[in-house]
C-alpha cells in the first residue's frame, strides 16, 4: 500500500511543509551561529589585535610629538613656549605609560611580549636622553643640546622606534593571522551553508516530489476514468491504495461507474426487450392486417351471396304464396265438385290442367328447394371459414338448408300426389262411380297440399327475413372489419414507430462499453 496515501492531503502538505521550515530554521540557526562565530572573531581582532596596533601607532605618534617638542624647547629662546612644550611632552608620555601598561595587560603572545618588553627596556634610556635634552635646552645651552640631539637622543630614538616597529609589525602579523583565520572561517562556513542548502534543496525536492506524486497520480487516474466515462468505455477499474482525499475521490467515481454501468445494462436490456417485441408487434399487426383483408373480401364476397340468396327465398317465398292459392282454389273446387257429381269430368279436367300447373309450380319450388339447399350449404361452409365470428351465420344457414330440405319432400310428396290425381282423372270416365270416394281423397290431398304449401309459404317467409338478418350481419361484420383493418393499419404504423425508437435508444446506449461486449442492435 502507498505509505503517503495512508494520510490525508492537509497532513502530507503540511507534513512536508513542516519538514522544510524546519530544515530552514536549522540551517538559519546554523548560520547564526557560524554568523556569531565570524562576528565574535571580528569583534576580538576589532578589540584586540586592531586595537593593539592602533594604540602602538598612537604610541609612536606620540613619540613623535614628543621628539617635535624636545626639538622645539632646544630650538625655542622663549620661556613660555619651552614651559608649553614641556607640558605637552609630559601629556605625550603620560599617555604612552597607559599604551605600555594597556599592552602588558592584554598581550598574550610570547613573542609579542618579548617585543613589547624590548620596547619597555629601549623607552627608559630614550626617556632619560630626551630629559637631559630638555634640561639643556631649558638652560638654554643650545649648542650643547643640539648636539646632544644628534649624537646621543637620535641613535637612542632610532632604537625606540625600530623596537615600536618590530613590535607594530609583529601586532600586524598577528592580525593578518587572526583576519586569515576568520575568512578561512566565513568560507569554510560559506561551503558548510551551501551543502547544507543544496541538501535542504534536495530533500525539500523528494519531498515536494513524493508529495506531489502522492496527490498528482491519482488526480490523473480520475482524469483518466473521467475521460473513459465520456468515451463511454464503463469496463475500467480502478486500483485505489490510498485512504486521501483524492482516495475518496476515487472510489466516488468507481460508484459512479458501477451506477452507471447498471444504469446502462438495464437501459441497454430495456431497449432490446421493446425493440424486440416492438418488432413482433409490427410483424403481428401485418400479419393481422393481410388476414384482416382476407375476412373482408371473404364478407364482401359472402354479403353478395346472401344478396343472390334473399331473392331466390324472396322469390320461393312468392311462389309458395301462389302454390298456396292454388292449393286453396282446388280444395274450393274439391268441394263444389263433391255437391256437382255431374260436372266430374269437366272438374277433373279442370282438376288435371290444375295438378299440371301444380306439378310445374311444385317443380320451381323443388328448384328452389335445391337451390335453397346449395346456398345453404354454401353458407356454412363461408360460416365454417368465418370462425367464431360465423357461427350465428351457420346455424342460420343450417335451419335454412332444413327447410329447403323439408320444401324438397314437399314438393316431392305434393308431386306424387298430383300425378295420382292426374293418373285418377285420366281414369275417372271409369271411374265415375268411385268419384265421391276419390274426391274425398282429392280433398284431403288438397289439404295436405295447402297445408305443406302454407308450411312452405311460411318457412319461405321465415328464410327471407333469416336470410335478410344474415345479410345484415355479414354487412355490419363488414364494416367491423373494415374498421379493424384501418385500426390495424394505425397499429401497426404506431408498432414501426416505436421500433425505430426502440432502435434508436439501443443506439444510443450501444455508445457505452460494458463488460459484457457491445449490444446486438436489432434487425
Amino acid at each position: 500500500m502507498n505509505f503517503l496515501g495512508s494520510f490525508t492531503i492537509g497532513k502530507r502538505l503540511g507534513a512536508g511543509f513542516l519538514v522544510t521550515i524546519t530544515v530552514a530554521v536549522a540551517m538559519a540557526l546554523a548560520a547564526r551561529q557560524q554568523m556569531a562565530t565570524i562576528s565574535q572573531q571580528v569583534g576580538d581582532l576589532t578589540s584586540g589585535e586592531m586595537a593593539k596596533v592602533v594604540q602602538l601607532s598612537h604610541m609612536k605618534d606620540n613619540q613623535n610629538v614628543i621628539a617635535r617638542g624636545v626639538r622645539n624647547i632646544v630650538l625655542l629662546s622663549d620661556p613660555a613656549g619651552m614651559q608649553a612644550e614641556k607640558k605637552r611632552i609630559d601629556e605625550m608620555r603620560a599617555k604612552n605609560a597607559e599604551i605600555v601598561a594597556d599592552l602588558e595587560a592584554t598581550v598574550r603572545n610570547t613573542s609579542t611580549r618579548e617585543l613589547l618588553k624590548a620596547v619597555s627596556q629601549a623607552l627608559p634610556p630614550y626617556e632619560q636622553a630626551l630629559d637631559k635634552a630638555i634640561a639643556l635646552g631649558l638652560a638654554d645651552d643650545d649648542a650643547v643640546a643640539t648636539k646632544f640631539l644628534l649624537a646621543d637622543v637620535r641613535p637612542m630614538q632610532t632604537a625606540y622606534f625600530k623596537a615600536v616597529d618590530a613590535l607594530v609589525e609583529a601586532q600586524q602579523q598577528e592580525m593578518r593571522q587572526v583576519a586569515s583565520g576568520i575568512q578561512s572561517a566565513a568560507r569554510a562556513d560559506s561551503l558548510l551553508m551551501l551543502g547544507l542548502a543544496g541538501l535542504a534543496a534536495a530533500f525539500g525536492a523528494l519531498i515536494a516530489w513524493a508529495v506531489t506524486r502522492s496527490i498528482v497520480r491519482p488526480l490523473k487516474q480520475a482524469a483518466a476514468l473521467a475521460e473513459q466515462v465520456s468515451e463511454g468505455d464503463l469496463s475500467t477499474t480502478l486500483k485505489i491504495d490510498t485512504h486521501d482525499e483524492t482516495g475518496h475521490l476515487l472510489r466516488a467515481l468507481q460508484r459512479m461507474r458501477d451506477s452507471l454501468v447498471q444504469i446502462v445494462g438495464s437501459v441497454r436490456g430495456n431497449a432490446e426487450s421493446v425493440a424486440t417485441a416492438s418488432s413482433q408487434i409490427a410483424q403481428g399487426n401485418l400479419d393481422l392486417s393481410q388476414r384482416t383483408e382476407e375476412q373482408a373480401s371473404a364478407l364482401q364476397q359472402t354479403a353478395a351471396t346472401m344478396e343472390e340468396l334473399n331473392v331466390t327465398v324472396r322469390s320461393n317465398a312468392d311462389n309458395a304464396r301462389q302454390a298456396n292459392q292454388l292449393a286453396l282454389g282446388a280444395a274450393t273446387a274439391a268441394n263444389d265438385g263433391g255437391a256437382a257429381v255431374g260436372r266430374v269430368v269437366d272438374t277433373m279436367r279442370g282438376i288435371q290442367a290444375s295438378s299440371k300447373k301444380i306439378v310445374d309450380i311444385i317443380g320451381v319450388i323443388d328448384g328452389i328447394a335445391f337451390q335453397t339447399n346449395i346456398l345453404a350449404l354454401n353458407a356454412a361452409v363461408e360460416a365454417a371459414r368465418a370462425g367464431e365470428q360465423g357461427r350465428g351465420f351457420a346455424v342460420v344457414a343450417t335451419g335454412v338448408r332444413t327447410l329447403a330440405q323439408r320444401s324438397a319432400s314437399a314438393a316431392r310428396e305434393i308431386k306424387a300426389l298430383i300425378g295420382h290425381s292426374v293418373a285418377q282423372v285420366e281414369q275417372g270416365t271409369t271411374l265415375v262411380d268411385q268419384a265421391g270416394h276419390s274426391m274425398q281423397q282429392i280433398v284431403a290431398a288438397i289439404q295436405r297440399v295447402s297445408d305443406i304449401v302454407g308450411e312452405i309459404s311460411s318457412a319461405a317467409v321465415e328464410q327471407s327475413s333469416g336470410v335478410s338478418q344474415v345479410g345484415e350481419a355479414v354487412s355490419q361484420m363488414d364494416q367491423a372489419t373494415q374498421q379493424n383493418a384501418a385500426l390495424v393499419e394505425e397499429g401497426a404504423a404506431a408498432a414501426e414507430s416505436l421500433k425505430q425508437q426502440a432502435r434508436m435508444l439501443v443506439e444510443a446506449v450501444a455508445v457505452f462499453k460494458l463488460r459484457g461486449g457491445p449490444v446486438a442492435m436489432p434487425a
